[in-house]
């Protein structure tokens, strides 16, 4: 401090032309230490902040187009996060076209992940060659920016291995671009993309769909260097029942990060540093294609492509168990009187705290059984058990159903210590095709009635009229738990109960 107030006294005590050159000198150090300390926070924050670094690729990539930032693009970073972490080692993100899907998750991850480590090895494919390696060359021209190389010093490019499909860093790491179909001999990766493995009319032939598909399970899935620790990540929008996406899901053993468009039911995002409500009809990007343009697609495409590729709902070709004729119609909003009753499908479980959940509340009258209102949430245990409290708020059912296993169980005992819900345990018997079987006779009836209109109707609508086919069956579970229970006690047909 004391040789600080001394060189300040030097300072000022000079006079002439030489306490102007010292004066200059403090000032420009003073500036230089300022941008320093500007330079080391953004740097600082494109190493640590995921979607500050995508928005400063889409720059790069795209120079001269305004970059619309939203809540989704930060979940599709919370999630790539997760899974850089190995917190997921399977992620599906469907979402629909125009989302900046590629941007996030083939150019800006793998670039990503090589700053963090510039050993990482890295294989990404596509649908065509052309777009594999349009994909790759964006990522390279990121990683030779100045900004990238300030930010991440230690990765640097080797100048004899910078190619078009594949460029080799200083520590062995490796982006490798490819063709869905195409060969990856002699090459393994760390991580794996899948971007868009079919196009809209290669989907459209069955024969396509099936080489797709047997050329990710046998070819493309064995290139990991690690089976346990190794990470798989597959961007789509969905464009068939039976698609990579659908297949996969088929298997079990994915995450799935589902954006829709359009918000047809209510939804929870609550997932790392995102939390949302998306209510019925709120658009994804309403910055980037507001409700004008979703409706020109949906008449451009037609109703059944629009809702695949921008609802990321494929309803499979010969549908399902139920015939939609069996369905009665009431008109909203309902003005009977009858019992309430709420059945809650929860799929929070250890290890898969982000899987769907649903509620569906209904009103019986004079034996039939109105479809009141469909909730789906992704959420971990306290928010779900919020999303429970809120829903017996708003409804004020005689009558919670809820199945006494897994998270189900947990739910069932923390409640009834703290609340006073009217909470009915139902222990699930036999697998959920058999238990729907048992109950689709109260449908034939014509004993579930839906409105004519809602919100959340073409949600539920696909998953019933396509399951057991649909990707999600969240729920028809609740429906069929809440059925059982009509038909177990014989109501609704005078049916016998078995």
């Amino acid at each position: 401090m004391d040789r600080n107030a001394s060189c300040f006294r030097a300072i000022t005590a000079e006079r002439g032309p030489f306490r102007r050159v010292i004066l200059r000198v403090s000032m420009e150090s003073t500036m230089h230490d300022h941008i320093s300390r500007l330079l080391a926070a953004r740097n600082h924050s494109l190493r640590t902040r995921f979607p500050s670094f995508i928005a400063r690729c889409f720059e790069t990539v795209n120079p001269g187009t305004e970059y619309l930032s939203n809540w989704h693009i930060d979940l599709i970073a919370e999630y790539l996060e997760a899974t850089r972490r190995s917190e997921i080692t399977r992620l599906i993100i469907n979402m629909p076209p125009r989302s900046l899907k590629s941007v996030c998750v083939s150019v800006a991850w793998p670039a990503f992940l090589l700053g963090h480590d510039p050993a990482m090895r890295i294989m990404c494919a596509s649908y065509a060659a052309g777009l594999a390696l349009r994909h790759s060359l964006d990522t390279r021209l990121i990683m030779e920016e100045p900004w990238y190389r300030m930010a991440f010093p230690r990765t640097r490019i080797v100048p004899g291995e910078n190619q078009k499909h594949k460029f080799v860093t200083t520590e062995r790491g490796f982006r490798f671009a490819t063709s869905v179909g195409g060969t990856a001999t002699g090459e393994g990766g760390d991580v794996l993309v899948v971007d868009d493995p079919l196009s809209p009319m290669q989907a459209a032939s069955r024969i396509r769909r099936e080489s797709a598909n047997r050329w990710f399970d046998q070819t493309f899935a064995t290139r990991l260097n690690n089976k346990r620790d190794g990470r798989i990540v597959l961007v789509m929008q969905r464009l068939h029942a039976d698609d990579l996406t659908g297949h996969l899901l088929a298997k079990g053993g994915w995450e799935q990060l589902l954006l829709p468009a359009i918000a047809e039911s209510r939804t929870i995002i609550d997932f790392g540093d995102v939390h949302a409500i998306r209510e019925p009809g709120d658009i994804l990007h309403p910055g980037r294609e507001g409700r004008e343009l979703l409706e020109r697609a949906r008449r451009e495409l037609g109703s059944f492509a629009f809702a695949a590729q921008y609802q990321q709902q494929p309803l499979p070709e010969g549908g399902g168990m139920v015939e939609p004729h069996w369905i009665g119609r009431y008109d909203a909003p309902f003005s009977g009187e009858g019992a309430i009753t709420q059945s809650w499908d929860t799929a929070i479980k250890a290890g898969e705290a982000h899987d769907a959940s649903a509620c569906l509340t209904f009103c019986e009258q004079e034996g039939r059984h109105y479809l009141l209102d469909a909730l789906t949430l992704k959420a971990e245990y306290p928010a779900l058990k919020r999303a429970v409290l809120v829903q017996a708020e708003r409804w004020q059912p005689e009558c919670i159903l809820m199945e006494d296993k897994a998270s189900g169980q947990s739910l069932l005992q923390d409640l009834r210590r703290e609340s006073a819900l009217p909470l009915v345990a139902v222990m699930p018997r036999r697998d959920k095709v058999t238990r729907f079987a048992a109950v689709t006779a109260l449908i034939e009836a014509g004993r579930l009635v839906l409105p004519r209109q809602a919100a959340w109707l073409a949600a539920f609508e696909a998953e019933l009229f396509a399951f057991p086919n649909a990707p999600h069956d969240d729920m028809v579970d609740a429906l069929s738990q809440y059925l059982g229970r009509v038909r177990g006690r014989g109501a609704g047909i005078g049916i016998r109960v078995l």
